[in-house]
């Protein structure tokens, strides 16, 4: 007879009394042939829950940073709209207005923060962690759409940079008109990219009053310029907005300069755990009112002083003199700060990519000791290279508005198919999904084509950029869908008794005292073939325990836990840990603390069984095993298939190893390569001729 030990404790969603309930149910059982200790914190992180409520405190983080990115959308869109038409009249600047007012209205009000704030994952949010929702019932439908949407993103995150900083640093010319533009924003990007690897705990604090201050100046200096032009508040009228891309012969350009006022909105849902639906959704009123008081006192003056618009930007031609320079360095801030939220944004989507399989495995460093701070070096540098290339191939910010806005439709649109499965998935009325994707898709299908006819002026850069990561994403997913079809599984029960048999020969060398797997299967009573072989057949592998640990990335952000199942008590053991997207994968750490925990609990004992070093209480040796499947060139499968795997395979030097992914020291490693044979289309053959017996001896006397 086996026993079971079922132990449970600190499971997040589980009350005090709860866990202490499970933790007396210790009760013998027939179970499987195992024993199992269940679901024990490894180092409980408390969530940042105390963030996320509705405090001033609260606001006021959430103003620096959330909003950096459609906060700074003054600097250039009034700008882009007179672009678009130089010789405008009343008609034209009221109706860009009401687009503007009206586009934060339907699309980032009422899409973003009424609805797709309360599509968290865990608290988090974005088109990733909306995914994330979703994979588990529509998985195999939408992984696409949402490659498509992050990649998107990614590239919205590149040109973000380039197009705030050399906007505000254009404010200049008004003063030196003769200062060098490109070199200053040059230095700019370069300092914001190299402070990410310091970390932004220090200096985050500045950020919530500096965007207050700022959001206050765009305000004030609104409401000092309306009256130029009062008549401006007809752009509250939804129909001045309709008249003019009915009548204007070139509504499309209007559009894609009126689009970007929005752009800020999914990154906008990205920081949702950062700070919370609720001081999200309340600060947002402010920062509205402030955008729509600036666009108005910037359209109002433009119609005030249209004889002075030529070549100027109505961001700082509503300034006074004695504000300009202090209103430049405000906007060099504000647009450093809306960076710094995009670069943290880009590293969150790369963190929950890699663990949706959806890219390689990157290097994550834990800069600061603010909880879940993410910096992934590759993702720095690889951006920083992207705003470096866009502000050197664009120059100015008119040129960079034809490059920017395009692929951030896409997100949208992706987003908008999301939200719509996720309506769908809480059993939300049909008929109302289907109003929801039909509106904001038109919305959205219009700002898509209107941002298409700026392709050949530069919405081709941010294509490529998305195109690029998107094609990546798709082929490592695929590849990773491809090679797991064909991972041969055993039942881990069937080798027990080989493995306890290894155990007790003392003709077989011993190997390690602890000898550790990393396996992928997640049903407790598989294992992988492969690990079977390098057990029994590669080399037969004596050890005083075997380790079968599992890893599983959680969707929750700061879920650090595991499980045990006893499969042999002294001898073998599987551990399934479960570690957020936000959580330093440290396996040897997380290991060492699981033992503690066993030996505590008189699972395990972990004294040499060397003589000399037991009776000293020393403790065994440790051995990593890593195996690592190669794609076998002698695969029989279909040309697509070949170029996805071989192409995967290429694109492994992107990321790093398993061994440093995981936080393994290399010393306690030892690397295996088996070939992955892919045989899906029936192959050749050979055939005997014949077959003949010849003796010694008949050859001796012939």
């Amino acid at each position: 007879m086996v026993y079971q030990a079922d132990i449970r404790l600190n499971q997040p969603q589980n009350s005090r009394d709860a866990r202490q309930a499970a933790l007396s149910a210790y009760q013998p059982s027939l179970w499987g042939g195992c024993y199992s200790v269940m679901d024990r914190s490894i180092n409980h992180i408390s969530d940042n829950s105390s963030l996320r409520k509705l405090t001033l405190a609260g606001l006021l983080v959430t103003l620096g940073i959330v909003f950096g990115d459609i906060g700074t959308s003054p600097l250039y869109v009034m700008k882009a709209i007179v672009s678009v038409n130089p010789h405008f009249d009343a008609e034209y600047i009221i109706g860009a207005v009401s687009c503007v007012i009206w586009t934060l209205t339907l699309q980032t009000t009422v899409k973003y923060v009424l609805l797709a704030l309360r599509a968290d994952n865990n608290g988090e949010g974005g088109i990733l962690a909306l995914f994330s929702l979703l994979k588990n019932r529509y998985g195999k439908k939408l992984w696409i759409i949402a490659a498509i949407g992050a990649a998107a993103l990614i590239a919205d995150g590149v040109i973000t940079p380039a197009i705030t900083v050399t906007s505000a640093i254009e404010g200049l010319r008004i003063v030196v008109p003769e200062v060098p533009i490109t070199p200053i924003a040059i230095l700019i990007i370069i300092f914001i990219f190299i402070v990410q690897q310091m970390g932004t705990g220090k200096i985050g604090k500045f950020f919530g009053p500096f965007m207050l201050a700022w959001f206050l100046m765009l305000g004030v200096l609104g409401i000092f310029n309306i009256f130029h032009f009062p008549a401006i508040f007809k752009a509250f009228n939804p129909w001045w907005a309709i008249k003019l891309l009915w009548n204007y012969p070139g509504w499309f350009l209007i559009l894609g300069a009126v689009f970007l006022c929005t752009t800020g909105a999914e990154a906008l849902y990205s920081d949702l755990g950062h700070c919370g639906r609720k001081n999200i959704s309340v600060s947002w009123i402010f920062v509205k009112m402030m955008l729509i008081l600036n666009y108005l006192g910037q359209g109002a003056w433009l119609l005030g002083n249209s004889s002075r618009t030529e070549n100027s930007n109505p961001f700082y031609s509503i300034m006074p003199d004695w504000l300009m320079i202090p209103g430049v360095i405000m906007s060099t801030g504000a647009a450093i700060i809306a960076s710094q939220a995009l670069l943290s944004g880009s590293f969150t989507i790369f963190s929950e990519a890699m663990n949706l399989n959806l890219w390689p495995k990157l290097k994550i460093k834990y800069p600061s000791i603010e909880k879940g701070q993410l910096y992934i070096p590759a993702v720095n540098w690889s951006l920083l290279a992207g705003c470096l290339l866009t502000v050197i191939i664009f120059r100015d910010s008119s040129h960079m508005e034809a490059a920017y806005g395009l692929a951030i439709t896409v997100t949208m649109l992706m987003t908008t198919v999301l939200l719509t499965f996720y309506m769908l998935s809480l059993n939300i009325n049909k008929i109302l999904c289907v109003a929801f994707i039909l509106f904001f898709s038109t919305i959205e299908g219009l700002f898509f084509v209107a941002n298409l006819f700026k392709f050949s002026h530069g919405g081709w850069f941010s294509i490529l950029i998305a195109g690029i990561v998107a094609a990546i994403m798709v082929i490592w997913y695929k590849a990773i869908i491809l090679r797991n079809s064909y991972v041969d599984y055993r039942d881990l029960s069937c080798y027990v008794d080989c493995i306890m048999d290894i155990r007790s020969d003392k003709e077989i060398p011993k190997y390690a005292s602890n000898l550790v797997y990393l396996i992928e299967t997640e049903e407790p009573d598989k294992i992988e073939s492969k690990v079977i072989y390098s057990i029994i057949n590669k080399q037969p592998k004596r050890a005083d325990h075997y380790w079968f640990i599992h890893i599983r990335h959680d969707d929750s952000p700061e879920t650090l836990s595991y499980s045990v199942n006893i499969i042999e008590p002294g001898a073998i053991y599987r551990i399934t840990m479960y570690i957020g997207f936000r959580v330093e994968p440290k396996v040897n750490v997380y290991l060492r603390q699981i033992i503690e925990d066993l030996v505590s609990g008189g699972y395990i004992d972990l004294r040499s069984e060397y003589p000399s070093l037991r009776k000293r209480n020393i403790t065994g040796d440790f051995r990593f095993i890593m195996i690592r499947r190669i794609f076998s060139p002698s695969s029989n499968c279909r040309k697509l298939a070949r170029f996805i795997m071989r192409t995967h395979q290429r694109l492994r030097w992107l990321g790093i190893s398993d061994q440093e992914a995981f936080g393994l020291d290399t010393s306690m490693v030892t690397a295996e390569t088996v070939p992955l044979i892919i045989n899906n289309t029936p192959g050749r053959r050979i055939s005997r001729t014949s077959l003949s017996f010849i003796s010694h001896i008949a050859r001796k006397e012939n």
